[in-house]
């Protein structure tokens, strides 16, 4: 387990980026955390290791899966708005995971044991500090070794 304590919004994407560095085909990473914590701003982080610019990453809540042609297909999947399994299987989620690409999901906690990702993140708020706030990171899955020799 790592645990990393973001300072602003910058370091949140570096974050992610260095976390991208790790994965390979086939990997999904779950990422649970309150609304407004910094979930999408991980994921931007993680999408440049993928050859996409920050913008292509959007809060994926109304599209529900965001396909990205990248050498390793990258899916972005936001289950905000899906409340029950069932919604998730006709969703076609599950197609994405496993794969030859990477997944990332947000809000991971509807998955409700029925996948088990390589990679959880649980994020949350720790202080306010003005108009940014830290935030707290606890990575598992991942080799602290690994990590480190980043």
């Amino acid at each position: 387990m790592i645990e990393i304590i973001s300072q602003s919004p910058q370091q949140t994407v570096a974050i992610g980026q260095r976390l991208g560095r790790l994965l390979k085909s086939g990997q999904s990473v779950l990422i649970t955390g309150e609304f407004g914590c910094g979930k999408t701003t991980l994921i931007k982080g993680i999408a440049r290791q993928f050859e996409l610019p920050p913008e292509a990453v959007t809060s994926a809540s109304f599209t529900i899966i965001a396909e990205h042609d990248t050498p390793i297909p990258f899916y972005h999947i936001d289950l905000y708005r899906l409340t029950d399994i069932d919604s998730i299987f006709e969703c076609g989620v599950f197609e994405c995971l496993g794969g030859e690409g990477v997944a990332v999901i947000e809000w991971a906690d509807r998955l409700d044991g029925y996948f088990k990702g390589d990679i959880y993140i649980t994020m949350t708020h720790c202080q306010s500090l003005g108009e940014e706030s830290q935030r707290r990171l606890i990575i598992e899955g991942i080799d602290e070794k690994d990590w480190n020799n980043l």
